[in-house]
């Protein structure tokens, strides 16, 4: 089964381009199209039930995280005597069909992560993630060139998630020293950092796509997880209900959100997590360690860090991200019932906290 979305992998050829190699090696196929930006349960369980009656056994993911996301979700299913909703719930398995990728976007990095998200548009509305071995595609083409038609603005939103999902590993609870881990992590950001503006002023700029994209699978492939355990984060709890609720970019919120988020913490946390919060500024930015004020240090590492999300077209209000501040009820609201009413990670935050957070960006 072939997986897409919009029909964007139609109109540059890529589908057709995949279709003759199939054919040529006698290979047959179904196609499943119409894949959301935000993948939604109900297209899924409409897959399940296509790739059954097909008796399909593979799954080639073509476009982005939604599409790969989602063959993720159908392969669940076909190794799982059709359940896939209940791993996105909590249960765990170690069977997954296999699904092969080629991904027209660098992002998410799901061509080569453990994960797979969805949005619940059959009960509760929340976005729901699952994280297991298993998930992960047995293969990943990767062409530089297949992202030069990328929006300016979907570039900029994946740059943004290509840093939340190493900052996620970079901030962790309880986070061991580990200084392979952090030379890892903070490579790979200052890889997004440099090359993410350069993508979006210049899109056929060959090195910074390819650099784009090889940070998009290094940054969810747990590499820069070495040395380290415990909760990550707290960034993606934060956003995946706006854009799980809103339909709004996935990387458009994490940009808003992660300064915020950061500032909160060096406003409220220890110094352990105030330094950490500093160190970040120093390595990826290059701001000027003030060792006799550290909170100084941080802040201004978080300065650089919102002139970056700017530099990439992205918004750092909930306003820009087109939701409305008469919504944030609805936004505290659907954010802490999906986190069981408190958002575990670097620092764990209460609903208070998540409020301030969401009021200091409005």
């Amino acid at each position: 089964m072939v997986v897409y979305g919009g029909g964007s992998v139609k109109k540059s050829g890529l589908f057709d381009r995949v279709a003759k190699t199939l054919g040529d090696e006698q290979l047959g196929f179904v196609e499943f199209g119409g894949v959301h930006p935000n993948p939604q349960r109900s297209l899924v369980e409409k897959g399940v039930k296509f790739a059954l009656d097909e008796k399909v056994d593979f799954l080639l993911a073509l476009g982005g995280a939604s599409a790969i996301d989602t063959a993720k979700a159908i392969a669940l299913a076909l190794a799982n005597d059709g359940e896939f909703w209940k791993f996105y719930s909590g249960a765990v398995t170690e069977k997954m069909a296999p699904v092969g990728t080629i991904h027209t976007i660098s992002a998410a990095g799901s061509e080569t992560s453990r994960s797979s998200v969805m949005v619940d548009d059959v009960e509760t509305g929340h976005k729901r993630s699952v994280n297991l071995d298993c998930c992960r595609p047995v293969f990943a083409i990767m062409n530089p060139e297949l992202t030069y038609s990328v929006s300016a603005y979907q570039t900029g939103a994946g740059a943004a998630d290509i840093v939340a999902h190493t900052v996620g590993r970079y901030f962790m609870k309880n986070m061991p020293v580990s200084c392979l881990g952090d030379e890892f992590a903070e490579g790979l950001i200052r890889t997004a950092v440099n090359y993410g503006p350069i993508a979006v002023a210049k899109p056929d700029d060959y090195e910074a796509r390819a650099e784009l994209m090889m940070a998009a699978a290094f940054s969810h492939n747990d590499i820069t997880n070495i040395g380290r355990s415990g909760q990550r984060g707290g960034e993606h709890a934060l956003e995946h209900q706006l854009s799980g609720h809103y339909n709004t970019v996935h990387g458009a919120g994490l940009a808003a959100i992660m300064p915020a988020w950061l500032r909160y913490i060096v406003d409220n946390g220890d110094p352990e997590q105030a330094a950490r919060v500093a160190r970040f500024g120093v390595r990826i930015f290059g701001v000027e360690n003030n060792k006799d004020d550290v909170k100084a240090t941080a802040y201004a590492g978080l300065e650089a860090f919102r002139a970056w999300v700017r530099s990439i077209g992205m918004p750092l209000t909930l306003t820009e991200l087109g939701i409305p501040s008469g919504e944030l009820d609805t936004v505290l609201r659907l954010t802490m019932d999906a986190n069981k009413g408190k958002i575990p990670g670097f620092m764990d935050l209460d609903e208070k906290a998540v409020k301030t957070i969401f009021d200091s960006i409005l």
